[in-house]
C-alpha cells in the first residue's frame, strides 16, 4: 500500500502536458477491491436470515436471542458508522479499510465457532463494529479516485452492490447450509468470509492507494459513548423485555432512554459551541426539512425484520429447507439490484417523486403479500408466480427509493456538511433496522407466544407484514409533503 497522502493532494490528479488530468491508472482494479468493503456488510445481514432456524436448533437460542443476532449487528453498525469514517480521515482510508477487514474476519471466525447464543451475539456485535469501519473507507476512496465524468457510473455500481448482496446473501446462505461442508452446517455462512478477506488483503496491501484528510478532526469519543448508551437503553429492553416478562429494569431502561438522548444532545451542543467536532452537529440538524427526511429514513427500513420472519414462515410453517427458503428471496434481490440502476431514467420522467413511488410500490407489494398468504390454506405453499412477482415489486421499490432517499437527506444541507449528513442518514437506516427487528419482530413473537404450529406462524407473519406496510405508508406521505416543498438551496441533482 502506498504511503498515506493528504486528501487534497490525492484529489488533485497528475496533469498531462496539455493540461488534462491523468486518471489513476489502477482505479478500476482498486474499485473492485473496495467493492468488497461495500459488499460484505449487507451480505452478512442477509445471509444470516435463512440460518436462524438451524442456529436455534443447534445452540438452543431463544426468540429474543435470535433477534439479537440480527439487531446487535445492525445497532452497532449504526452507532459506529460515523466514527469509522473519522478513523479513515485521521489514519488513512486504505489502511483503516484493511484493518477493518482483518477485524471483520476475526469476528466472522468467532461467529463460525460460537458454542452458545451469547458467543454468537458477541461475534455479530464485533462484525457490526468492524463493518462500520470498512464501509466509509470504500465510499470515500471511490470519491477520490474517479473523475467527475466517471463518478456516476462508479456510484451507480456501488449502489447496485446492495441489491447483489441481497441476492447472493439469501441464496448463498441456503446453499452453504444444505451442502453442510465438513459437517459445519450454518457455521459456513460466517467462515466463508475468511478466504474472501484473505484474498482482498493479498491484493489490497500492494494495490490500494491510501488517502486521509489534511485537516482531520478529532474523534468525538464522548458523543460516541453517549449515542451507544442511548441506543442500548432503547433497544435492549425492547428485545429482552418480552422474553423475560417485562421486569423492572426493562421499564427503567425505556424511561431512561429519552434522558440519555437529551444528555447526548446537550453534550453535542456544548461541543459544537466550543468549536469542537461533534458526532452529530446540532447546527446542521436544524436545516429546513432535514428532520422530516431523517424520519422518513427511520421508517424506511421497517422492512429490516421481514427477511427473518419470512424465513421462519418458510422453514417452520411450510417446512422448506434452508436452500429452498434462500431461493424464494431471489426475486426480491433481483428487484433490489435493478431498482438503483433504473433510478436515473425514472427520475427524468417522475422527478423527485421517484422516492414516494418506490416506497408506494413496497406498500403495494406488502399488502399483496399479506393477502396472498391469508388466502393460502394453512401449511400450503403460496402460488409461486404471484409470490415471486410480489417480492420483486417490494425489492424494486426498495431499490428505487434508497438512492433518492439519500439524495433527499444530503440535499438539505450545504455541500460542506453533506458527508456528515450522509453518515447520519446511513446510521439512521441501521437504527431503523434494529428497531424493526425489536418492535415488529417483538409483535410477531408476542402473537406467536409458545405456539409453533403453521396457523399461528402464518397469522403472526400477516400482522407483521401489515405493520411494515403501515410504516412505509407513513414514509410515503412524509416524502410527498417534502417533495412538494420548494427544493432546498443546496440540493444537487447529481448527488447520490
Amino acid at each position: 500500500m502506498s504511503a498515506t497522502t493528504c486528501e487534497a493532494a490525492a484529489l488533485a490528479p497528475a496533469r498531462a502536458p496539455d493540461g488534462d488530468a491523468l486518471p489513476e491508472p489502477r482505479r478500476w482494479t482498486m474499485f473492485v477491491i473496495l467493492l468488497v468493503g461495500a459488499f460484505l456488510p449487507p451480505l452478512d445481514f442477509f445471509i444470516v436470515n435463512v440460518a436462524l432456524p438451524s442456529i436455534r436448533a443447534e445452540l438452543g437460542a431463544s426468540s429474543s436471542a435470535e433477534q439479537l443476532v440480527i439487531s446487535s449487528y445492525a445497532a452497532l453498525y449504526a452507532v459506529t458508522l460515523t466514527t469509522g469514517g473519522r478513523l479513515g480521515d485521521l489514519f488513512g482510508r486504505g489502511r483503516v479499510f484493511l484493518i477493518g477487514l482483518i477485524g471483520f474476519a476475526a469476528a466472522s471466525t468467532l461467529c463460525g465457532f460460537a458454542s452458545s447464543p451469547w458467543v454468537l451475539i458477541a461475534g455479530r456485535a464485533l462484525q457490526g463494529v468492524t463493518a462500520a469501519v470498512i464501509a466509509p473507507q470504500a465510499l470515500a476512496s471511490v470519491q477520490a479516485m474517479f473523475s467527475e465524468g466517471e463518478k456516476p457510473l462508479a456510484l451507480g455500481i456501488y449502489g447496485a452492490i446492495f441489491g447483489l448482496a441481497a441476492v447472493v446473501g439469501q441464496a448463498l446462505g441456503g446453499v452453504l447450509i444444505s451442502l453442510d461442508i465438513m459437517g459445519l452446517g450454518w457455521r459456513t455462512i460466517f467462515l466463508v468470509n475468511l478466504p474472501v478477506a484473505m484474498l482482498v488483503l493479498l491484493l489490497g496491501i500492494p494495490l490500494l492507494k491510501d488517502t486521509r484528510a489534511c485537516q482531520a478532526r478529532r474523534l468525538d469519543l464522548g458523543g460516541m459513548a453517549l449515542s451507544m448508551l442511548t441506543l442500548g437503553a432503547l433497544l435492549v429492553p425492547l428485545i429482552e423485555g418480552r422474553e423475560t416478562g417485562w421486569p423492572l429494569w426493562s421499564w427503567l431502561s425505556l424511561i431512561g432512554a429519552p434522558l440519555m438522548a437529551w444528555l447526548f444532545w446537550r453534550y453535542e451542543t456544548r461541543l459544537s459551541r466550543a468549536g469542537g467536532a461533534p458526532l452529530l452537529d446540532p447546527v446542521a440538524l436544524r436545516a429546513p426539512g432535514l428532520g422530516r427526511a431523517l424520519l422518513i429514513a427511520l421508517l424506511f427500513y421497517s422492512i429490516g425484520c421481514f427477511f427473518q420472519l419470512l424465513s421462519v414462515y418458510l422453514q417452520d410453517a411450510l417446512h422448506m429447507t434452508a436452500l429452498q427458503a434462500g431461493l424464494v428471496f431471489l426475486p426480491f434481490g433481483a428487484g433490489f439490484l435493478l431498482g438503483p440502476l433504473s433510478t436515473p431514467y425514472l427520475r427524468r420522467v417522475c422527478g423527485a417523486y421517484v422516492n414516494p413511488i418506490g416506497m408506494g410500490l413496497e406498500v403495494a407489494g406488502f399488502l399483496g403479500l399479506a393477502g396472498l398468504i391469508a388466502a393460502t390454506l394453512t401449511g400450503e405453499h403460496p402460488a409461486l408466480m404471484p409470490l415471486a412477482a410480489l417480492l420483486f415489486v417490494v425489492g424494486f421499490g426498495q431499490g428505487l427509493a434508497l438512492p433518492t432517499l439519500m439524495r433527499m437527506v444530503t440535499g438539505r444541507v450545504a455541500p460542506a456538511l453533506s458527508g456528515m449528513i450522509a453518515g447520519i442518514a446511513s446510521s439512521t437506516l441501521q437504527v431503523s433496522t434494529a428497531l424493526s427487528v425489536a418492535v415488529i419482530g417483538g409483535i410477531f413473537y408476542q402473537l406467536l407466544g409458545t405456539r409453533t404450529d403453521p396457523a399461528a406462524i402464518t397469522q403472526a407473519l400477516i400482522v407483521a407484514v401489515l405493520c411494515i406496510a403501515f410504516c412505509l405508508a407513513g414514509s410515503v406521505v412524509l416524502s410527498i409533503t417534502l417533495v412538494r416543498q420548494a427544493p432546498p438551496p443546496h440540493e444537487a441533482e447529481g448527488q447520490v
